[in-house]
C-alpha cells in the first residue's frame, strides 16, 4: 500500500541514527504550527480550483498526520494505525444511520444527531460545559462564531442578524469612548467586543468570518496591488508620494478592480 511507503519514509527520517537532523528534532508541539500552516495551504489551493495543487497540498497534510503518529509511537503512546481505527470507529459511531439502524432523511436531522454524539461524547470525557471543546487552536474568529453558535443552542442568541447590528454599533461607540480615554488597554479589550460581535453577524448571515476576511485581504491586496501597478508605469512606488495621491490612486484602483 502506498501509506506503507510513507510510513517507512517517516521512520527512516526520524531514525536516531541515520535519519534527518532536523525531522528527529520535532515535537509534536514544534510540528503543530506547520500541520495548521499545511491546512491552509490545502484551502487556497481548493479556492483557486487546481487539482495537481489540491493533490499536492493534501500529500502535505497526510504528512503532518504521519509524523504525528510517529512521534507518537516512538513516546509508546499510540501508532498509527491507531489513529486510523480512532476515527473509523467514530465515523461509524456518528452516522447510526449508514451504520446502524438510526434513519436520517435530511442533512439537517444527520447534523442534529451528529452534534448530540459530540455532546455525548464531551460528557463522557468529563465536559459538560456548553461551550467545552471548542478548540482554543481555532482561527480567533472563527472560534468566535463557534461560541456563539454553541450558546445559541441553549437559546442565548440574537433573533436575527438586525439586533446583531444594533450590537455591533454600540460595541462601535463603546470603541470610540475608550479611544477617547487614552486607555489603550480598554481600547483592546473594546476592539476585541467589536471583533467578537462582527463574527457573529457572519454567523447569522450564514457566512463564515474567516472566509469573509479572507476575502476583505484577498480584496484589499488586489487593489493595493492595482495602485502600486499604477505607480510602476510612471517609474515611482507608493514611498514616492503623498497619501491624498494615494487615496486617488486607490479610488482609481476600486473602479477597476471592482
Amino acid at each position: 500500500m502506498a501509506i506503507g511507503r510513507l510510513l517507512e519514509i517517516m521512520r527512516r527520517l526520524r531514525d536516531p541514527e541515520r535519519g534527518c537532523p532536523w525531522d528527529r528534532e520535532q515535537t509534536w508541539e514544534s510540528i503543530a504550527p506547520h500541520t495548521i500552516e499545511e491546512a491552509y495551504e490545502l484551502e487556497d489551493a481548493i479556492r483557486k480550483g487546481d487539482p495537481a495543487h489540491v493533490q499536492d497540498e493534501l500529500g502535505d497534510l497526510l504528512f503532518q498526520v504521519v509524523c504525528q503518529a510517529r512521534i507518537a509511537e516512538e513516546a509508546g503512546v499510540f501508532a498509527f494505525d491507531d489513529v486510523v481505527d480512532s476515527i473509523c470507529d467514530k465515523l461509524e459511531r456518528r452516522h447510526p444511520h449508514v451504520f446502524g439502524e438510526a434513519r436520517a432523511d435530511s442533512a439537517a436531522q444527520v447534523s442534529t444527531a451528529w452534534e448530540a454524539q459530540k455532546a455525548r461524547e464531551r460528557a463522557a470525557r468529563g465536559g459538560n460545559g456548553v461551550l467545552d471543546g471548542v478548540a482554543v487552536g481555532l482561527p480567533a474568529l472563527t472560534r468566535a462564531a463557534k461560541l456563539g453558535q454553541r450558546a445559541a443552542r441553549v437559546g442565548f442568541d440574537w433573533t436575527g442578524a438586525a439586533g446583531v447590528l444594533d450590537k455591533l454599533r454600540e460595541e462601535l461607540a463603546e470603541l470610540d469612548a475608550a479611544l477617547a480615554s487614552t486607555d489603550r488597554s480598554q481600547a483592546g479589550e473594546e476592539l476585541g467586543d467589536l471583533l467578537f460581535t462582527a463574527a457573529q453577524l457572519a454567523r447569522h448571515l450564514g457566512l463564515d468570518p474567516e472566509t469573509c476576511l479572507r476575502s476583505g485581504n484577498r480584496k484589499f491586496e488586489e487593489r493595493f496591488g492595482g495602485v502600486e501597478q499604477q505607480l510602476a508605469a510612471e517609474g515611482r512606488s507608493a514611498a514616492d508620494v503623498t497619501p491624498v495621491e494615494l487615496e486617488r490612486l486607490w479610488e482609481r484602483a476600486k473602479r477597476q478592480h471592482g
